[in-house]
């Protein structure tokens, strides 16, 4: 039995298929920045001397909130405004490397907290007709072995 195939939903934010995705950001050569998503120039000073390099795959809940209405297209998604499900939204602090924007996989304010440990999470967004699931990224806290464990 094949798998179905599956795609990123922009190739310039992480590989896929993989076995230990992790989201790309590109350093200027020039200046050291770092950003994310990997371009071919600095956002920063403007050379265009860029190396690819992947980020963290954990890091801390920085801030966050729940969205509870649907994003505005080019958002893609299957649900619909009747089976619409708010989700959490929040940046994330990858250590030594950056804050950045995510969906959370959790949605329930009682259990986020600013510092959290997150981890990055592939998830399927949408099915084209083909049948290709393209997946995105969102991050999810880290389940811990004394909160799972009386």
């Amino acid at each position: 039995m094949s798998e179905k195939p599956s795609r990123a939903v922009d190739a310039l934010l992480f590989d896929w298929p993989a076995r230990e995705p992790a989201l790309k950001a590109a350093r200027c050569l020039e200046c050291g920045a770092l950003a994310f998503p990997v371009a071919t120039s600095c956002r920063y000073c403007g050379a265009g001397k860029v190396t690819q390099e992947p980020l963290p795959r954990r890091g801390r809940l920085w801030a966050w909130t729940i969205q509870r209405f649907m994003p505005k297209p080019p958002y893609r998604t299957t649900e619909t405004a009747a089976t619409f499900t708010p989700y959490g939204l929040g940046y994330i602090e990858l250590p030594g490397a950056l804050c950045i924007e995510s969906r959370l996989t959790e949605n329930d304010p009682r259990k986020l907290h600013i510092g959290l440990e997150m981890e990055l999470v592939i998830y399927p967004q949408w099915q084209e007709e083909d049948g290709t699931a393209v997946m995105n990224f969102a991050f999810g806290p880290i389940a811990r072995l004394s909160e799972s464990h009386p």
